[in-house]
C-alpha cells in the first residue's frame, strides 16, 4: 500500500550532494562524467546546505566538510543522483573503507531557483534530506582546529589553487598520513 507512486528508479538511486572536486570544472569530475556517460549519475542541480556547515582545506587543498551543523556557512554544491554501482565508485574514491571520509545525510534547500526546481517530488517542503561525505570522526575535530575555526561557503578556483591530485602527493604516505602531518603543522 502506497508503493504505486514509486518509481524503480527511486528506489534504486541516492541522490548524492557534492561540494568540492567532483563538482563540475574540479579535478575529479572525470569520474562523475564517466558515471553520467554510463546512466549510473543525473545531476540534479546547483543546492545550498540548510545549516551551516564548516567547508575547510585540508592537505594538498583537498576539501573537507565537518559535521558540525550551526558552525561554518550555507555550503554551495551540486546535487546528482547516482545508481548503487555509481555510489561504489563513488564510495570508493572517498575512501569510505579506509576511514578517508564518511556518508552521512545533509539537508539541503535550493540554491538555483531553475536548475534546483525538480526535487519538489521527492520532497514536500523547500528542504530535502540527501547525502554528503564528511570528514571522518578520527581528524575532524583536529582539522577544524588546525583551520582555526575558518571556512568557506563554496569550494571554488581560488579554494582549490594550490591542490595537488592524488598520483601527484609522495606515494608512501597513507591519506591519513597526510592528514596527521597536516594538522600537526603550523598554521601559515
Amino acid at each position: 500500500m502506497g508503493h504505486e507512486t514509486m518509481t524503480p528508479a527511486k528506489t534504486t538511486t541516492t541522490l548524492v550532494f557534492t561540494y568540492g572536486t567532483l563538482k563540475r570544472g574540479f579535478s575529479n569530475h572525470v569520474l562523475m562524467q564517466d558515471l553520467i556517460r554510463s546512466g549510473d549519475a543525473s545531476f540534479k542541480g546547483v543546492y545550498q546546505t540548510l545549516d551551516k556547515y564548516p567547508l575547510v582545506c585540508g592537505p594538498y587543498r583537498v576539501p573537507f566538510l565537518l559535521n558540525k551543523p550551526g558552525s561554518g556557512h550555507h555550503v554551495t554544491g551540486e546535487l546528482y543522483a547516482v545508481s548503487p554501482r555509481g555510489l561504489s565508485r563513488l564510495d570508493e574514491l572517498e575512501g569510505i573503507s579506509r576511514g578517508h571520509y564518511i556518508r552521512q545525510q545533509i539537508r539541503l534547500a535550493s540554491a538555483d531557483e531553475e536548475e534546483g526546481g525538480d526535487l519538489e517530488t521527492e520532497t514536500s517542503s523547500s528542504s530535502c534530506v540527501v547525502e554528503a561525505y564528511y570528514a571522518h570522526k578520527s581528524y575532524e575535530e583536529e582539522l577544524w582546529k588546525r583551520n582555526r575555526g575558518r571556512s568557506f561557503g563554496a569550494y571554488t578556483e581560488n579554494e582549490a589553487r594550490g591542490y595537488v591530485k592524488r598520483n601527484d602527493r609522495p606515494q608512501h604516505l597513507s591519506f591519513l598520513d597526510h592528514i596527521r602531518i597536516f594538522v600537526s603543522s603550523p598554521c601559515d
